[in-house]
């Protein structure tokens, strides 16, 4: 099981490097595919998701020169034909999960059928994340509240006992600043990774591993 949790995408070196290596073989030689659900979460997400696909909004994610990339659009899913989806999926090499709203994301990941699908999936398919599409994959998610979901849906898929928090200082996020996410991983339960975009995190069969050429800290319960 293989997974790079980023921050921002792949925004240096040593995380390109990371991906390579996961993915055991050159990013030219890779089939990808990009879930941009979380994005809807947002104002203006179809603008959003337009930029991240084409490389016009953050580091590098979808515009990587992959071999080839496709969308995954979780909300048409649960109207399509299991066998349909399902075999465009499992032939991917990477799955790269953007950002966006971590609970539109992780209610979504499991009404389309991903999230069941995710251990087998996970055997052969690196987990790419970004942001929220990171964050969901801990014990700690976030939400804008710009869907009409039910206040009590779960925001996040819970697979590691951490939390991840994103965008650490990040200057349009007063929020993010180094103090204030300390005071937030102070009242979590779980170890929280406070990482810049030039941060991620790599686990591979359960080890954790910081790839960094910028800024993070650790902070326990």
């Amino acid at each position: 099981m293989k997974l790079l949790l980023t921050s921002a995408g792949i925004s240096n070196n040593s995380i390109h490097n990371a991906l390579v290596e996961l993915l055991g073989k050159p990013v030219e030689e890779a089939n990808a595919l990009f879930v941009p659900t979380a994005i809807y979460g947002l104002p203006t997400g179809g603008e959003i998701v337009r930029r991240v696909i084409t490389g016009r909004l953050g580091d590098p994610f979808c515009e990587l020169g992959w071999k080839s990339l496709g969308l995954l659009e979780l909300t048409a899913l649960p109207s399509i034909k299991p066998q349909v989806w399902q075999k465009v999926t499992r032939d991917a090499d990477a799955l790269l999960v953007g950002g966006g709203d971590c609970q539109f994301l992780s209610y979504w990941m499991r009404r389309s059928g991903l999230a069941d699908m995710l251990p087998e999936l996970l055997q052969k398919t690196v987990y790419v994340g970004l942001s929220a599409g990171s964050m969901i994959m801990t014990r700690y998610g976030t939400t804008f509240g710009n869907h009409t979901l039910p206040p009590d849906t779960e925001k996040s898929l819970g697979w590691f006992d951490i939390a991840i928090h994103p965008h650490l200082d990040y200057p349009a996020f007063p929020d993010n600043a180094m103090t204030e996410l300390e005071k937030l991983a102070a009242t979590l339960p779980v170890p929280s990774y406070l990482i810049d975009d030039q941060t991620a995190i790599k686990v591979v069969d359960g080890e954790i591993e910081v790839i960094s050429e910028g800024n993070w800290k650790l902070v326990e319960p």
